[in-house]
């Protein structure tokens, strides 16, 4: 290999590391998660509770492949689904479907490597009913 090929070797695999990078999420904006709200650190946990007040924990960490289980705990029903509203693509397993008060279901298992912002889709303006839900 020559120096000139060494060189475009060398900036191709750079690209591609930036590239795999800003696809990665870790709650990045180039991530696929589309925003949410759910501010705060964290918490490792597959459960997350819908109340009158809003989803907690709002930001979660779990494992690829897990799934997270929603409980509605209030006395509205609820709709949880990935972001964006209305078309919920970017994370198709977190579409959740309606939870009628004290309901609960799980969602599909996760896919590892990103961060996805979820919404209530029949109040998806409200930022205490969004949040993310970040996989390693």
């Amino acid at each position: 290999m020559g120096r000139r090929d060494w060189l475009i070797s060398g900036f191709v695999t750079g690209a591609m590391a930036l590239t795999i990078a800003a696809c990665g999420g870790g709650g990045s904006p180039a991530g696929p998660s589309g925003g949410g709200g759910g501010g705060g650190t964290p918490v490792e946990t597959t459960t997350v509770t819908i109340t009158s007040a809003g989803v907690s924990p709002a930001s979660i960490i779990v494992n690829a492949g897990a799934k997270v289980m929603f409980v509605n705990n209030d006395s509205k029903t609820h709709e949880p689904s990935s972001n964006p509203h209305p078309s919920h693509t970017l994370c198709p397993e977190l579409n959740i479907g309606s939870l009628a008060s004290g309901q609960s279901r799980e969602s599909a298992p996760m896919v590892g490597g990103r961060t996805c912002g979820y919404h209530d889709h029949l109040d998806n303006t409200n930022a205490a009913m969004q949040g993310t839900v970040q996989t390693r």
